[in-house]
């Protein structure tokens, strides 16, 4: 039996990442032909977010693990999160690396 997948998407109303990571969360589950049920969290205040330990905003979790740490988080950060990927900064998570690491996670 194959267990569904729990695809997090975290984020503070505001944040001027959030759209643009979940678009690319969503295409890249649509190209590895994945279900399209993402949990949307909104952190709207600092309780909100201990709750979830929340890592900052966005954040991606795929069955409870943070997909750029690679760890169950276990601290709380409400603010903006900031990348690097191939040596640049962004606050944006590429599609191309959440497919690595949904393929990664869900060996799809």
């Amino acid at each position: 039996m194959v267990t569904k997948p729990l695809i997090q998407f975290l984020y503070f109303e505001g944040c001027p990442n959030a759209t643009a990571s979940l678009d690319n969360l969503r295409s890249a589950m649509l190209e590895l032909q994945l279900p399209s049920d993402i949990l949307q969290i909104i952190n709207a205040d600092i309780e909100s977010a201990t709750q979830y330990n929340f890592q900052g905003s966005p954040t991606i979790l795929v069955n409870g693990i943070d997909i750029y740490t690679n760890t169950i988080p276990d601290s709380v950060h409400f603010t903006c999160r900031i990348y690097e990927f191939e040596n640049k900064k962004t606050g944006i998570i590429p599609k191309d690396y959440i497919k690595q690491k949904l393929h990664h996670y869900l060996n799809c």
